[in-house]
């Protein structure tokens, strides 16, 4: 693994072949492990180790990155001269900044700011390919037990990311990660989980094969109803795969842009009294790095509170625009929230740490089934789209473990809908939510986010399976 220490000497190697008037250099990469089986059986195991030394040079406000995985001398000499002979032939970007130093980086200290838990733990740098397999074999005896199918993965990783800068700026994270995700596959059914975690300790495979094995038997031979509006409920992983699409719009550049759902919205109230989202990559059940792609620090930010839109988040570049814009006044406090990604880019910023508050009265998944008189459990969504980017209406389909409710009881498993839906109107007709968890999806990143159950969700159509 790079350690802190060789990269600083990386980048003073760099530094002497440089002629840029400033320069910037992202380090990345470290140990990534991958068990994946299907059939019933581990079919393949993978594990491999690379870093990569990013460079990006500025003269007189053109700028340019080109990166290399190797670091002898010749390697990094022939990075420099690709990063530099392409700055210099890029147009003058007028919002380009300077780079920041540690001071501006770091920023100070107020009531938004919080100490980042340690994300590296020992035990899951330590997996081996037979603690994985033996977790596999787990996973296999549950699916033969219930006469099913179980195809999936367990990964494990160990990785570093840091940025230094002719300015002074040295800013290093190490993190570790481990991910597992079964699915169950019966003869007209299927159930499913995931779940990944810095700490391999938190993850429970054998509980989870048997959540999805469950699912698969359950929806035995599912029965068609009709398509309709109906009180549903999301499990945590549904909820987050949905709510990703509005994230992308929480950001300064797509307010200048005027293609976000948020422009003239903030400062209104546009979800429901119990929706309170924030963005903290400080939050002990988040992930990632305590700066973004120029060594910001990433501020706590209220993004929704009581349904009321609060703010976006900012790079640098894009908090100097707004505050020269004639949308200045309308989009509440302006400043680097350090969301950036690395420069150059053309998507600005994003918030990456998403937390969903926990609601006033907090309702297990098997509560929020209780109180339900008719509706549909919802394990999971795919192959979700953009309908109409103004209102944030999307269409997707549910699947892996889809059922009817009635009476507070799971009856039986149901053929998958198509749903269209605005995610304002979603946002508003949630009832009642869990306590917001850990989870990742496949269509959008990890968020800490509850179960939610909706009134008036709109399947439009029922799938063949």
């Amino acid at each position: 693994m790079l350690t802190q220490d060789q990269a600083a000497s990386i980048f003073d190697r760099i530094r002497k072949l440089c002629s840029a008037d400033e320069v910037e250099v992202h380090f990345s990469g470290g140990r990534f492990a991958l068990t994946r089986f299907a059939n019933n059986t581990i079919h393949q195991n993978v594990e491999e180790e690379n870093h990569t030394v990013s460079v990006r040079t500025v003269f007189g406000g053109r700028t340019a990155r080109a990166s290399t995985n190797k670091f002898d001398e010749d390697g990094l000499r022939r990075v420099v001269e690709s990063s530099e002979s392409l700055a210099k032939v890029q147009h003058p970007d007028p919002d380009l900044l300077p780079v920041p130093d540690l001071r501006e980086a770091e920023g100070e200290s107020d009531k938004n700011s919080s100490t980042q838990p340690s994300r590296h733990f020992e035990q899951t740098a330590a997996l081996t390919p037979r603690l994985r397999a033996e977790a596999v074999k787990k996973i296999v005896d549950v699916a033969q037990k219930h006469e099913l199918t179980t195809a999936g993965i367990f990964s494990s990783s160990e990785s570093v990311e840091g940025i230094l800068n002719s300015r002074g700026l040295s800013r290093w994270h190490s993190q570790t990660l481990a991910e597992v995700s079964i699915s169950m596959l019966g003869a007209d059914s299927s159930g499913w989980q995931k779940a990944n975690s810095p700490d391999v300790e938190i993850l429970d495979p054998l509980r989870m094969a048997e959540i999805a094995a469950k699912k698969a038997v359950d929806a035995t031979h599912p029965r068609e109803i009709p398509p309709g509006r109906y009180s549903v409920i999301l499990e945590p992983s549904a909820a987050l795969d949905i709510v990703g699409f509005m994230f992308w719009d929480y950001s300064g550049m797509a307010i200048l842009d005027q293609r976000s759902f948020l422009t003239g919205r903030i400062g209104t109230k546009l979800f429901g009294d119990n929706i309170t989202i924030s963005d903290d990559a400080a939050h002990p059940l988040q992930n990632g790095a305590p700066f973004d792609g120029e060594g910001m620090s990433r501020k706590r930010v209220p993004l929704v509170e009581n349904g009321v839109v609060k703010r976006v988040v900012y790079a640098r570049a894009t908090a100097a625009r707004m505050k020269q814009s004639e949308q200045r006044d309308k989009v509440g406090p302006i400043e680097a929230t350090g969301h950036g990604f690395p420069l150059p880019n053309e998507m600005g910023e994003m918030p990456l740490n998403i937390v969903f508050a926990t609601p006033q009265n907090p309702q297990t998944l098997d509560q929020l089934i209780a109180s339900t008189e008719r509706g549909v459990l919802v394990t999971r969504l795919w192959y979700i789209r953009e309908v109409d980017p103004y209102e944030k209406i999307v269409t997707g389909m549910t699947r892996d473990g889809t059922f009817l409710v009635e009476d507070g009881q799971l009856r039986h498993g149901v053929r998958n809908f198509r749903f269209n839906e605005s995610l304002i109107q979603m946002l508003s007709n949630i009832e009642a939510m869990s306590i917001p968890v850990r989870a990742c999806g496949e269509e959008s990143f990890d968020m800490v986010v509850p179960a939610m159950k909706i009134r008036d969700f709109n399947f439009t159509e029922v799938t063949k399976f």
